[in-house]
């Protein structure tokens, strides 16, 4: 059998060095996590952490969790903040009717003090929810958001939730991701992926209802989880009354960039905002 030479796929570090894109941090619009990614700085012989400013540009981030953890508040608080700097954003939604998304937007534009003439020209939403050949078929999707991505100049892509691109045909999970990861990477988008988590795994791992496929693929997996206060320990550890709800947030790996590896407890604001606090042995050691 005769094989084929893909002598363009040959090339030295050198020559890809040269391509490599400019790592700088993406704003998200969520208080303490911007923070949280590193870049490392040369100070004569010595190497310091300094803080991104954010998610590393053009990164496809995995962001997953069970229900009610925040995952698509994270999502709108990201793209209300791109849009507010005169950045488009693409926002896919396919979970929910584009009309209930733009409400959503506008909600957390309103939280964060944005106003809403700012970001409403320069959020643009596919609506995969009402529109079954998007979610079914996966290069029709792919088209409608070269189309958008060209038509509009956008620089990033939110889909809430690419689970739900696969759904009931988890075994097409990788295929998919994989698919849709390769496009961000050539049309130069940063990218956050919304994926569901089953209830049934650990709850911060990427583990997940084609978590396998996401996690594996994508530059960076953030993980959300929550839990409900039923111990004295739990209340003294998280400094919280019995019954009362904790949510937590780790990076699971980000191979783009340095990150903070520690488990923070995060709150959503009465307004709808996600806020990420300290980290959890930061709380069990006293430190404020």
């Amino acid at each position: 059998m005769k094989h084929c030479v893909l002598e363009d796929a040959v090339e030295t570090l050198s020559e890809a060095g040269r391509r490599a894109p400019k790592l700088f941090g993406i704003p998200t619009g969520i208080e303490g996590l911007d923070e949280m990614f590193y870049t490392a700085k040369e100070e004569g012989e010595r190497v310091r952490r300094v803080p991104l400013g954010g998610i590393p540009s053009l990164a496809v981030v995995n962001l997953t969790g069970v229900s009610d953890t925040g995952k698509s508040l994270m999502a709108e608080q990201f793209s209300v903040k791109q849009a507010s700097l005169g950045y488009g954003v693409c926002f896919v939604t396919v979970e929910s009717p584009s009309p209930f998304v733009a409400a959503g937007l506008r909600e957390r534009a309103r939280a964060m003090g944005i106003k809403w003439e700012e970001i409403e020209n320069s959020v643009i939403l596919i609506d995969a929810a009402s529109n079954s050949v998007l979610r079914e078929d996966v290069q029709t999707l792919l088209n409608t958001l070269e189309y958008a991505i060209e038509q509009y100049g956008t620089k990033s892509v939110i889909i809430d939730s690419v689970t739900g691109l696969y759904e009931a045909k988890e075994v097409l999970a990788r295929s998919v991701v994989r698919k849709l990861f390769n496009f961000m990477k050539k049309r130069y988008q940063t990218a956050i992926f919304v994926s569901q988590k089953r209830s049934g795994h650990e709850e911060l791992t990427a583990e997940a209802a084609g978590g396998y496929a996401v996690s594996h693929i994508v530059d960076c997996s953030i993980v959300l989880s929550k839990e409900l206060i039923m111990s004295r320990y739990a209340a003294n550890l998280y400094r919280k009354p019995l019954g009362s709800v904790v949510r937590l947030i780790r990076i699971d790996g980000c191979r783009m960039c340095g990150h903070d590896t520690r488990t923070h407890i995060f709150e959503i604001t009465e307004t709808g905002l996600v806020k990420i606090g300290p980290a959890l042995e930061e709380l069990a050691g006293g430190e404020k």
